[in-house]
C-alpha cells in the first residue's frame, strides 16, 4: 500500500506538470473520433424523415408519423438493430433502460419475419415496440448501412441525432435531451 501511494502520487504530479504536451494528443484522438463518426453517418440524412410504413413484430400496421402522434410534443429515438449482431444484444440492456423515459421505436433488420423477431423479443425479455425489416430496405431508406445505430428524431420529426455502433445508455439520453432543447428554441 505504501509502494502504490507514492506512485499514484508521482502520476498525478507528472500529468500535472507535463499536461500541455498531452493537449496535442488528446485533440488529435477526438479528431479522430470525430471523422470516424461523420463517415459511419455520412448517408443519413439531415432534416425532416419522410414518413415510412412500418410493419410491427406484433403484425400491427401503422407509419412512422402515426407512431410519433403517440408521443406528441416528445423527441423519439429510432434504434436499428438485428439478431445476428453482438454489439446490438450489448446494448440491450441501455434501450431497455431508456425505453422507460422516452419512447423508443426498434427496427429489427434482416432478423426474419415478423415471428421470428417477436420470438427474439421474447426469448430475451425485451418490452420492445419493434419494426420488422426483413429486407433491411427500410433502414436504408433511413441512411443505415450498418447496426446498431441510433437516430434521434425531435417533436416535428427531423433527424437531430445519430450514431452508429455501440452507443452508451448516456450518449442516448443527451441525444434525446439535446433534440427536446432544439424542438423548444424557436425556429
Amino acid at each position: 500500500m505504501s509502494f502504490v501511494q507514492p506512485l499514484w502520487r508521482r502520476l498525478i504530479a507528472r500529468l500535472r506538470f507535463h499536461w500541455r504536451s498531452h493537449v496535442g494528443t488528446l485533440l488529435l484522438v477526438l479528431a479522430v473520433l470525430a471523422g470516424a463518426h461523420l463517415w459511419q453517418t455520412r448517408h443519413v440524412p439531415s432534416g425532416p424523415v419522410p414518413d415510412l410504413p412500418l410493419l410491427l413484430s406484433t403484425g400491427e400496421s401503422t407509419t412512422l408519423s402515426a407512431w410519433r402522434a403517440r408521443h406528441p410534443g416528445q423527441p423519439v429515438a429510432l434504434h436499428v438493430w438485428a439478431e445476428w449482431c453482438p454489439i446490438c444484444r450489448a446494448e440491450e440492456h441501455n434501450i431497455t433502460r431508456l425505453q422507460t423515459d422516452w419512447p423508443v421505436l426498434t427496427v429489427a433488420m434482416q432478423s426474419g419475419g415478423a415471428a421470428q423477431v417477436q420470438r427474439v423479443l421474447d426469448q430475451r425479455s425485451l418490452p420492445w415496440a419493434t419494426v420488422v425489416d426483413e429486407s433491411g430496405d427500410l433502414v436504408r431508406r433511413l441512411g443505415v448501412q450498418s447496426v446498431p445505430a441510433l437516430l434521434v428524431l425531435d417533436a416535428r420529426g427531423h433527424l437531430r441525432a445519430a450514431s452508429v455502433g455501440y452507443t452508451s445508455e448516456i450518449g442516448m439520453r443527451l441525444r434525446l435531451l439535446w433534440a427536446r432543447a432544439l424542438s423548444r428554441a424557436p425556429a
